[in-house]
């Protein structure tokens, strides 16, 4: 929310889903707590990661509360980082009428979530350069590329902005 105060006007976020079906926003797919022995959260029920708990004693959040809590001024990219959570995370979307986008690194998910939901902007995650680096944005009907900034340069934003796709550097840690 700090971000959020201080005008951003999107925020990027990771999703996971509990062996209940719960989407939650995490990382890492393996959550850890003092005293507690790390668990895949896909092993959890919603009820069981409660007993994990973040810095200053905060619950895991669900995508659900996420949403809520940022309403629809800003823009929220959820990275579905699990297999198998497309319809979960897209019935939350239109549940709450967020304004959102959906990438992954697994094209598959970016592909399937565009089936069940085609009016939802997509993206797909690069982290090396690809001969083709359209190709995926083509294969999945996705609209951004989100690619390692170490591998942007003048061609292929110009080859992304000749299909109407956005390029969307990570992780760029210096301002230069």
């Amino acid at each position: 929310m700090r971000a959020l105060e201080l005008g951003a006007e999107a925020i990027e976020l990771d999703v996971h889903a509990t062996k209940d079906g719960t989407v939650v926003v995490h990382h890492d797919p393996i959550v850890n707590a003092p005293g507690l022995p790390p668990r895949p959260i896909a092993e959890l029920s919603v009820a069981e990661l409660r007993d994990f708990r973040l810095e200053q004693n905060v619950e895991v959040p669900t995508l659900a509360a996420v949403l809520e809590a940022v309403g629809g001024d800003v823009t929220v990219y959820v990275e579905i980082k699990a297999p198998s959570i497309e319809p979960l995370v897209v019935r939350i979307i239109r549940e709450h009428e967020a304004n959102c986008a959906v990438h992954s690194f697994d094209h598959r998910i970016v592909k399937t979530v565009k089936s069940i939901f085609p009016a939802v902007r997509t993206g797909v995650l690069e982290v090396a350069r690809h001969v083709d680096p359209i190709a995926s944005l083509i294969a999945t009907g996705a609209q951004d590329l989100w690619q390692e900034v170490s591998f942007i340069d003048e061609d292929l934003v110009a080859r992304a902005h000749s299909i109407n796709a956005r390029v969307i550097a990570w992780t760029a840690d210096d301002a230069n």
